[in-house]
């Protein structure tokens, strides 16, 4: 009994992180909660990347808090890149060991006309294919080629494969937030706990 009380504890443990980084260019700050209910608290100065942002956690039922002061004056890629570098760092430091997660997941989005495609493996190598060929420049306010940015720098702080495509789609609005939501719930599936392989590592290498 005291071993299975043990093991009980050890999956009900949070898997929290707090990141705090800050540069020349920006000064972020971000809490995450892999076990959340899909609570967020976006604040980056750009609107529209907000709401991707509160996609990610609602999609992937994450608890997500972040305050990213960046020099928006100049542009908005600092920001953005550096958000996607803190969110990857949080998810490596919430995830500890890794042992008894399902590693990799995909997800296939409709948004009305668009459908989009979405592949994470969290195996420890980072690599970043973004394939989406919007008509617009922006959406809302927000520079649409900076997504990429967003999920290289994700990627590569996470330590994960990260895919994602618009299969199809008229509306440039649609094809970016549909790869969001994509990306989130691919996440999520990649993150999740399985049960019957609690105390093993997800690899045959011994290392993620």
């Amino acid at each position: 009994m005291e071993s299975a009380s043990l093991t009980l504890g050890v999956e009900k443990m949070p898997r929290t992180a707090n990141i705090h980084r800050k540069t020349n260019e920006t000064d972020i700050r971000l809490q995450l909660n892999l076990d959340g209910r899909g609570n967020a608290s976006i604040a980056t100065g750009i609107r529209f990347f907000d709401h991707m942002l509160e996609l990610v956690a609602r999609h992937g039922a994450f608890d997500l808090t972040v305050d990213a002061v960046g020099d928006l004056d100049v542009d908005q890629h600092h920001t953005v890149e550096d958000v996607g570098i803190t969110l990857g760092e949080a998810v490596q430091k919430a995830l500890g060991t890794k042992r008894g997660i399902l590693r990799a997941g995909y997800f296939l989005m409709p948004m009305d006309e668009t459908l989009a495609a979405a592949a994470v493996d969290l195996g420890g190598r980072p690599y970043c294919v973004v394939n989406a060929k919007t008509a617009a420049n922006r959406v809302g306010d927000f520079q649409v080629e900076l997504m990429e940015d967003f999920f290289q720098g994700f990627a590569q702080s996470a330590k994960a494969n990260v895919h994602l495509r618009a299969l199809y789609g008229r509306s440039s609005h649609h094809q970016v937030e549909a790869i969001f939501k994509a990306f989130a719930r691919a996440l999520r599936f990649a993150v999740s706990r399985d049960k019957r392989l609690r105390k093993v590592l997800p690899s045959t290498k011994g290392l993620l």
